[in-house]
């Protein structure tokens, strides 16, 4: 059964008094970065690994994720690719998504990942950055030439400040999508794109539910399933611990997991129902709080309204052990906990 999932990501800002410096949220519609991807996938005849894929990716473009999160996410893209004849349009948007800019915190340019990718496909790639970053100072404070700031190969500094192979003019507009501006992404020759103008943005609402990590792994078609290492949590009660991943996870083999999927989404749609705003959280950590996706983010979480018709919802994968949390339709979120067999619809 395919679906498509569409997060909407928002950008809290505090205003500047006369001459003081504006302190904002830079952020986007993250699950835009994947679209593209996502379809060229379907096309190929990818099946259900195409959104585990595509939703695992767009969230490396979060605040919280390392440096290396997304470039490692891009190569799970050209991975599954590869297991599809080198699909060359998923690989191509794998070099576009690569190069898409992350969501900044404070305003300030988003380190560069210091290792090498995987795949040559993506040699040579980083992410651009967004108009409203800070070009001369990183996320931590740290200077133009400092751990970080120069991308991997490169012994300068990124000219123009900004830029990236797929849009070497500068910067994109804050919230703007680089696949949206460009078809080309820049590889092994010169790049075009379109001029940019400005993102939608909202404000940003903040709860903080606790969460603990999932436990849950296996292996898929291109090494570990991205949408396996989803964190899952659950509630802090009133004078009692936050109950365990494992605690709420029945063992299951290969025979009967996908009846243990559905239920192990049902009990954490159930937890996901009893979070506040008033919760603890761990770093890092994903949750559904009053029908949004949220992500722990410092201490607190960070929750991003799903579209209009969505939820967020934990759901049941279909060819590995596990779960995701994501945003979908509730007819959606039922027909899938259903046909694991779980009885009892979202919550059991």
């Amino acid at each position: 059964m395919q679906f498509t999932t569409l997060v909407a990501f928002t950008l809290a800002a505090t205003a500047s008094v006369y001459g003081t410096p504006i302190h904002k949220r830079i952020a986007q519609v993250i699950s835009d970065s994947t679209t593209k991807w996502e379809a060229a996938c379907d096309a190929a005849s990818g099946g259900a690994q195409c959104n585990q894929v595509a939703v695992a990716s767009f969230s490396t473009l979060l605040a919280a994720p390392g440096p290396c999160e997304q470039q490692n996410a891009a190569d799970n893209m050209v991975d599954l690719a590869k297991t599809l004849s080198s699909n060359a349009d998923m690989i191509k948007f794998a070099q576009i998504f690569a190069q898409q800019p992350r969501n900044s915190p404070t305003s300030l340019s988003v380190p560069y990942c210091q290792s090498a990718p995987r795949n040559a496909e993506l040699n040579g790639l980083f992410q651009c950055q967004f108009q409203g970053d800070n070009p001369t100072i990183f996320v931590g404070g740290i200077a133009v030439g400092g751990n970080g700031t120069i991308p991997f190969g490169m012994s300068a500094p990124v000219n123009p400040a900004g830029s990236c192979p797929a849009n070497p003019s500068g910067p994109i507009a804050d919230g703007s999508q680089l696949v949206d501006l460009t078809q080309n992404p820049g590889v092994g020759g010169t790049t075009t794109s379109k001029n940019t103008t400005g993102g939608s943005n909202s404000t940003s609402t903040v709860a903080t539910p606790s969460a603990i990590p999932s436990s849950n792994s296996s292996n898929s078609d291109c090494g570990k399933d991205p949408a396996e290492s989803t964190p899952t949590a659950s509630p802090t009660m009133a004078a009692s611990s936050a109950t365990a991943a494992s605690s709420a996870t029945p063992s299951s083999t290969s025979g009967n997991f996908k009846l243990a999927n559905g239920q192990n989404a049902q009990k954490l749609n159930a937890q996901f129902a009893t979070l506040t705003t008033t919760s603890l959280c761990t770093e890092g950590t994903n949750a559904c709080v009053n029908g949004a996706f949220a992500q722990c983010v410092g201490g607190t979480y960070v929750t991003q309204s799903c579209g209009s018709g969505l939820i967020c919802a934990a759901l049941p994968l279909v060819n590995s052990a596990g779960t995701s949390i994501t945003c979908t339709t509730n007819a959606d979120a039922l027909a899938r906990i259903a046909a694991t067999g779980a009885q009892g619809g979202l919550t059991g």
